[in-house]
């Protein structure tokens, strides 16, 4: 009896050393796991951090990086365009400089949208300037309203007044107005089309035969108060003003000289400008020039003009 309770407290004491030492080793084992997990997860930390902050810092060195800036360019510009109008196109632009970037081509013509001097507008952008070229429209003829004056061009577009007289542009009188239509859009006027259709056809003229000393120079107005014979059936339809105080009577709006038995367009021409080219100016002491008679002696003009 003695000796099995001896056996008996020496196989749980075995038992006993054993599990201890067991539990022990995994004690040691799962502090050893922790203590790697802590420091791995501490490591982690430091280096979403240390990420963190080089983005911070590349964001930082980015924003307060200057910016890269191009010049605006003005690419064909006509001859006829002077310095202000340059600048108003460049103010309506938004300026001389732009920052370069995948927006700013898209902004420069939106801009420019608006101003009603150009048309077919194109925008690119280089690495150091903005470059643009449209289509720039050259006034023909200003119309005036009491306070308010506005140009058209030779498609009828209306322009925004400012002072360009360096340019032959003639007033037209008595056009029939109604409302105005604001700058950029089309003023489609019967009357007014046939007056800037003789501007455009003298200026023409101008170009082919005085071109050092135009006649256009010397127009001050083209009235279409009688337009069609409205006013007057028998009086010319279409009469110019000399600067000078001349008449001139031109009759029938281009192409309509035959039903109202009129000289031809080219004839009415070719006895202006042979007036003119002999007697140096449109006025040469008469107060007035007929040119719509057909009965009247006059040289012909060149076929291209008809």
């Amino acid at each position: 009896y003695v000796a099995r309770k001896k056996q008996r407290i020496s196989l749980r004491e075995r038992f006993t050393s054993w599990w201890g030492t067991r539990t022990k080793k995994e004690a040691e084992a799962r502090k050893q796991t922790l203590t790697t997990a802590v420091k791995v997860a501490a490591v982690t930390l430091v280096l979403v951090a240390a990420g963190a902050f080089l983005r911070y810092a590349e964001g930082y060195v980015s924003s307060t990086r200057p910016t890269e800036e191009g010049h605006l360019v003005l690419v064909g510009v006509p001859g006829w365009v002077n310095w202000d109008l340059k600048a108003r196109v460049v103010a309506a632009a938004g300026g001389d400089r732009f920052p370069i970037g995948e927006e700013t081509a898209e902004v420069v013509a939106r801009n420019l949208a608006r101003m009603s001097w150009l048309d077919e507008i194109e925008v690119r952008v280089t690495h150091d300037a903005v470059r643009v070229r449209a289509r720039w429209r050259k006034p023909v003829a200003l119309i005036e309203r009491g306070p308010s004056k506005f140009y058209v061009d030779a498609d009828l577009v209306v322009l925004d007044y400012m002072p360009m007289a360096h340019l032959p542009i003639v007033e037209v009188k008595n056009v029939s107005l109604g409302l105005p239509p604001s700058p950029g859009a089309v003023f489609d006027r019967d009357d007014l089309a046939a007056a800037v259709k003789l501007i455009v056809l003298l200026n023409r003229m101008d170009a082919e035969v005085a071109p050092k000393n135009p006649l256009l120079d010397q127009i001050a107005g083209v009235d279409v108060a009688n337009y069609k014979g409205r006013r007057n059936h028998r009086a010319p339809h279409i009469v110019l003003h000399s600067k000078d105080g001349t008449l001139i009577y031109w009759g029938a709006e281009i192409g309509e000289w035959a039903r109202h038995l009129e000289a031809k367009d080219e004839q009415k021409l070719a006895k202006l400008y042979t007036y003119y080219k002999e007697s140096g100016s449109l006025s040469a002491g008469v107060k007035y020039i007929n040119l719509y008679d057909p009965q009247d002696k006059v040289p012909l003009p060149t076929d291209r003009y008809r």
